[in-house]
């Protein structure tokens, strides 16, 4: 099934977190990713006080059920070194799902589509880069990022990956 995850890393070199949280997942068996969005640096969302985020989505193609793809995810952000001490806070990476396109879930520890999708542009604007289809929950993408409000908070960055 295809799905959308969202990367993010503002501790140590994000750049190179998100690079290696790319190949990771990748590598991890029913996951292939098959397309990755630009690059952008975003003010931090709900806590303000710490560095700029560097954000991306990965368009992926997966096996998995909605579970296993988030015990995937948290992989990921284990051996990246993924500390969560504050919520919104600091980070060495994080990795999120999204959307799936044939699965959704609703428990204690996943939701998709992600509850906060449609109220991010630094999740929305990412990935409209690599999203094929015409409507998102029943709307454009440009809809909801103008919706979203904070768009002027996204800037894309000049770093490639």
């Amino acid at each position: 099934m295809k799905g959308y995850l969202a990367l993010g890393s503002n501790l140590g070199s994000p750049l190179a977190n998100l690079k290696e949280a790319r190949r990771l997942l990748g590598a991890t068996p029913g996951i292939t990713v098959i397309a990755s969005s630009k690059l952008y640096t975003t003010k931090p969302y709900g806590y303000l006080a710490q560095a700029d985020f560097l954000n991306a989505v990965l368009k992926i193609e997966t096996s998995l059920t909605p579970q296993a793809l988030l015990a995937a995810c948290q992989k990921v952000e284990q051996t990246l070194l993924r500390k969560r001490e504050i919520h919104w806070g600091p980070r060495s990476i994080d990795v999120d799902i999204l959307w799936l396109a044939d699965a959704t879930s609703n428990t204690a520890t996943l939701t998709v589509p992600h509850p906060e999708l449609t109220k991010r542009s630094f999740v929305l604007i990412p990935l409209k880069d690599v999203y094929d289809l015409p409507v998102l929950l029943g709307q454009s993408l440009d809809y909801w990022i103008k919706k979203s409000g904070n768009q002027q908070d996204v800037k894309e960055s000049n770093e490639a990956w």
